[in-house]
């Protein structure tokens, strides 16, 4: 079988099936369900498989509500910053439960809505984003509503709460302290509710968690104010899943080896160039330092500087690794770069190609 023409994402079975599994195990051991976040991944060709160990999904937009519907079995729980009045039926007709951001937006929606099942965005002002840019409550924040009296004067509209101000927290006992100020602010409002979401973020997948601390805590927090709790992993579903596979395109030398690959940081990991992290490679560890660089024409699309056993040379293969999670997701065709197909490693250990995209994509994205 022929080798797989790069760059492709490389999606490994093997590895999102660790995730999954301890995500099931959380919902057993806590009573939390588990929605996939569609704003993170929306890699739909493993869905199926994803569908076997959570319990739907959640979205930030009406073509997410619809793709969660569509493709990924289980509940589908729609949210969005705000709805268009000439999108919030086909909102509604998608979702099982609707998350409104403001009381302005249900109050807007209250007619339209009327039957379904409903939620509000609360702001708790507290959060663990170390990046500002993605702070949910940094000053002035447009993400949800922060009045306790003014929440409960809709109360009566509403059957549930999305609370979401956890950011790549892998700390337990800081997950702990702000769940306990919310209860302390917000708790006879969650009392009067059916469920509670408390949105992504929270890295329990992770190498070392204390995941029977955290069943333990959303257990008791399920039976003390009598709701369902909902839980919205993305990165902690899909992280270390999968690869962006690149080939070395040339090589020169200016102060540093430098690399150049089939592939680009600002259209095919463009969040790492927006929080200025580098991409990473394993082991990372040769006598030999190069820098790795996009073929677009930014100057600094560079994927950062790493190590290797030897010196780089054109068609050597390179694996970035962490490359599911808000990458496919933000893809683009910035420069005509090529956009890296998609590949499935079966647990099996076979590979195929699910998805390329070519000139004709490309062309068809403008008019």
């Amino acid at each position: 079988m022929p080798a797989l023409q790069t760059p492709y994402y490389l999606i490994d079975k093997s590895r999102l099936l660790t995730n999954m599994e301890k995500i099931a195990w959380l919902r057993e051991a806590s009573g939390a369900k588990s929605l996939l976040a569609l704003k993170c991944f929306a890699t739909w060709s493993v869905f199926d498989f994803m569908s076997q160990y959570m319990d739907g999904t959640t979205s930030s937009s009406l073509y997410e509500v619809k793709l969660g519907q569509q493709k990924f079995p289980g509940e589908t729980h729609a949210y969005s910053v705000a709805y268009a009045d000439n999108e919030i039926a086909d909102v509604l007709a998608n979702s099982d439960k609707i998350i409104f951001n403001s009381i302005s937006q249900l109050t807007r929606f209250d007619s339209q809505s009327q039957g379904h099942i409903r939620g509000l965005r609360v702001n708790p002002g507290v959060s663990t984003s170390e990046f500002d840019l993605a702070d949910p409550a940094r000053p002035f924040s447009r993400l949800g509503e922060h009045d306790p009296a003014l929440i409960a004067g809709v109360a009566d509209k509403i059957s549930g709460l999305m609370f979401h101000n956890n950011c790549e927290n892998d700390d337990f006992d800081r997950f702990d302290e702000m769940l306990t100020l919310i209860e302390d602010r917000f708790g006879a409002i969650i009392d009067g509710m059916d469920w509670i979401s408390l949105g992504g973020g929270i890295h329990f997948t992770g190498e070392g968690y204390p995941l029977e601390r955290l069943a333990d805590r959303l257990k008791r927090f399920a039976q003390a104010h009598g709701v369902q709790v909902y839980l919205e992993p993305g990165e902690a579903a899909i992280t270390g899943a999968a690869t962006l596979e690149v080939t070395v395109l040339d090589t020169l030398h200016n102060g540093k080896d430098l690399a150049i690959v089939d592939s680009s940081i600002e259209a095919h990991m463009l969040d790492l160039l927006i929080y200025r992290e580098p991409a990473k490679v394993s082991p990372n560890t040769g006598d030999h330092p190069w820098m790795i660089c996009g073929k677009s024409c930014l100057a600094g699309d560079i994927f950062g500087e790493f190590r290797f056993d030897a010196p780089l040379k054109p068609g050597d293969r390179i694996s970035f690794q962490d490359a599911a999670g808000y990458t496919m997701v933000k893809k683009n065709w910035f420069n005509g770069v090529k956009m890296p197909g998609i590949a499935i490693k079966e647990l099996d250990g076979t590979t195929h190609m699910v998805r390329d995209f070519d000139y004709e994509d490309f062309s068809s994205a403008l008019s």
